[in-house]
């Protein structure tokens, strides 16, 4: 969430840079709501004043045996004006929340300004995308004689868009999920086993509401009324929702595995069937949260976690830099790393490190402190590291043999008892 005084103090300014990233952001609605909320406050604290004024003077007429029937009507006047004051204070309030939570984070300085995602920037590029002798395959192709997943059965226990792993699929993604949190714990972040659902106000502080909402899915009775996780992301920032951790603490860095629930639009063509794009997918996460002196280097270290993972895997890659209008909702910069995928012949984005600086936080009411200092937000920042199921696609289709089988990257070996490859079954 943006500082409302940042918004008061440089309006057209913070707008603009806004509308680098949303078109169509406006600051009209948080500006006038804040203008009424700033004046019915004066209203209401004059008031106040005026009712302790003459609360005095009932005590001292009182006390002189004066008549004190005027003052008495005036000060219960003043008590309903009071209250119908704040009670319109706290209705409005709560829109300006609702406002300011739909509003973006601001772009880093660094971030090219541009709404079209064609102008991302190549940070670089890593090895070189495979040459075949002969026609490759793509993984819904090698699927058929694999038998890794099952996709019409999954359509039929959930509908399209949920997948299932079988026999060596499963294996597979087990393998790459546990070599992943290894890689991350080996660089220092901490493994948590979390919910895989969060409350409204943890979803808010993570900024997935209420922007977000119709892309969640949710579960709710008379009972509960909770939202399956978009992302692991949620509820690693929820772990220190309203605190005030010491500076000492800082840089905390965290990493999950969870399985992930997002309304996907389904498929927007052949290509993109399959493990493209699914309403559940698995996902590996880091989070860290850091002093502000700390983010830079804390963020190039997430980044280098997540290179870690597809160099040793031996697949092609590239890093971007993304414009304003491509990065997320929540973060100031984004470098996203991008796998090739022979099947699909193009790019496809396995990793999204974000800088968040400190929106999530002033929205979470995350804070650190030295001493008896007063406390500040702390920063936070996200990464996919990563999600599988576009780089399982990227494994099978850039390790396919001409007779079918699939290549198992080295340092999978140990984790599947010295399989090394894939045969057709």
């Amino acid at each position: 969430m943006l500082d409302i005084k940042l918004i008061r103090e440089n309006p057209q300014t913070i707008e603009k840079k806004l509308q680098t990233k949303d078109r169509e952001a406006s600051l009209q609605k948080v500006l006038k709501l804040d203008e009424e909320i700033r004046s019915l406050k004066i209203e209401s604290e004059v008031l106040k004043n005026q009712r302790n004024q003459n609360a005095k003077e009932v005590g001292e007429k009182k006390r002189r045996g004066e008549d004190t029937t005027d003052l008495l009507k005036s000060m219960e006047g003043a008590k309903d004006k009071i209250s119908t004051l704040d009670h319109k204070l706290h209705e409005l309030e709560e829109k300006l929340k609702f406002e300011l939570g739909c509003l973006p984070n601001l772009p880093a300085a660094d971030v090219k300004s541009s709404l079209n995602a064609k102008d991302n920037v190549l940070i670089k590029s890593v090895g070189k995308k495979p040459n075949f002798s002969f026609q490759p395959k793509n993984h819904l192709e090698l699927n058929e004689t694999l038998k890794l997943f099952d996709f019409k059965r999954g359509a039929k226990i959930g509908g399209s868009g949920w997948p299932m792993y079988r026999g060596m699929g499963s294996r597979l993604e087990w393998a790459l999920i546990n070599f992943m949190i290894d890689t991350h714990v080996t660089n220092g972040f901490e493994q948590w086993i979390t919910p895989l659902v969060g409350r409204s106000e943890i979803m808010m502080g993570s900024a997935h509401l209420p922007k977000f909402e119709d892309q969640l899915f949710k579960l709710q009775d008379k009972d509960h009324h909770l939202y399956l996780i978009p992302t692991s992301e949620a509820v690693l920032n929820g772990i220190h929702y309203d605190e005030i951790l010491s500076e000492e603490e800082l840089p905390l860095k965290y990493t999950a595995y969870t399985p992930c629930f997002r309304r996907e639009a389904g498929a927007a063509g052949s290509g993109e069937r399959g493990l493209i794009r699914t309403h559940q997918f698995n996902k590996v996460e880091m989070f860290a949260i850091t002093h502000p002196d700390q983010t830079e280097t804390i963020y190039h270290e997430m980044v280098a976690s997540a290179e870690e993972i597809l160099k040793a895997l031996n697949i092609h890659y590239r890093s971007m830099l993304l414009v304003t209008g491509d990065i997320s909702f929540a973060a100031a910069k984004t470098i996203d790393l991008e796998v090739w995928l022979p099947g699909q012949d193009r790019y496809y984005e396995v990793s999204s490190v974000s800088n968040c600086t400190d929106f999530q936080a002033r929205r979470s009411k995350i804070r650190y402190k030295k001493g008896k200092d007063k406390p500040e937000f702390v920063h936070t920042l996200n990464g996919s590291g990563l999600a599988t199921s576009r780089l399982m696609v990227a494994l099978l289709e850039n390790n396919q043999q001409e007779d079918g089988t699939v290549v198992i990257p080295t340092v999978l070996h140990k984790y599947l008892g010295g399989l090394k490859s894939l045969t057709p079954l």
